[in-house]
């Protein structure tokens, strides 16, 4: 054997990741959320999320709770900046903004805000996988680690006359992080504009990956300890934060344009 000392080891890096924020003054924190909702739509529109005038984001003012910031109706998400947002009240009345509001799909919005005060977005958008499980009516099945962060932390509206009475999916939803309204798709919910979002896009990732596997087979399920563990760890909001960062950091298809550029 050679007496030559080996090459030095390379110094590894320490785990390091972003955190969300600190809340700053109402009036930051209020453009902090505008900023986030218009990223997540051009985001969501570089999925190919958008059907026709189909697909919502709200952020609750800071300042105002029962006010809420949504993308205008008939708007495409690709072009949308925080300046295109309105704000629009509880009742549906448009306070900010030169557009009118989709009022249907606001309601729904308002009353899951109104039900879950805690909760600052409310994510709705006509994904494929997920309207594809809603029509079967079937929660998320606890098949991936992924799918796990969902378990036992969403539920079914197993019906489909909701637009009359939006209160009934406040309801359904209860305490809960997602909802699959059934014949329609899926509503999730965050603290954060990123968390919503990232639960919605895990969410469409976690019905696809279960209708893939039905499909060959006969999935096997997570057993129940192992399924409520990995949602402790991988289910929070804050977990849910981060896994969004770098989704919200890639380059655009075309040209490199970042997503975070308007």
């Amino acid at each position: 054997m050679s007496d030559q000392p080996g090459p030095e080891p390379v110094p590894v890096e320490r785990l390091r990741f972003d955190l969300p924020p600190e809340p700053g003054t109402p009036g930051q924190e209020r453009a902090h959320r505008k900023e986030r909702l218009a990223e997540a739509l051009r985001l969501l529109a570089r999925l190919g999320w958008e059907d026709g005038v189909a697909g919502h984001i709200t952020a609750r003012d800071p300042e105002f709770p029962d006010c809420y910031w949504v993308n205008p109706f008939g708007t495409a998400f690709g072009g949308l900046t925080p300046a295109d947002l309105l704000l629009v009240d509880g009742e549906g009345r448009v306070l900010q903004g030169g557009r009118r509001v989709n009022e249907l799909a606001f309601a729904v919005h308002a009353a899951v805000h109104r039900a879950r005060p805690e909760v600052v977005s409310v994510v709705r958008v006509p994904a494929p996988y997920g309207r594809a499980l809603a029509a079967l009516g079937e929660l998320l099945a606890p098949i991936t680690p992924e799918a796990c962060a969902f378990y036992e932390d969403h539920a079914l509206l197993d019906e489909f006359a909701v637009a009359e009475d939006p209160a009934r999916i406040g309801r359904a939803l209860g305490p809960y992080k997602a909802l699959i309204l059934r014949n329609r798709g899926l509503l999730t919910v965050g603290g954060s504009v990123d968390a919503a979002v990232w639960w919605s896009i895990a969410a469409e990732r976690a019905a696809q990956v279960q209708l893939i596997a039905r499909a060959a087979g006969k999935p096997v399920p997570i057993d129940h300890r192992a399924a409520v563990a990995t949602r402790e760890r991988f289910g929070t909001d804050l977990a849910a934060w981060v896994s969004y960062q770098p989704l919200r950091r890639q380059p655009g298809p075309a040209g490199g344009v970042n997503i975070m550029n308007g």
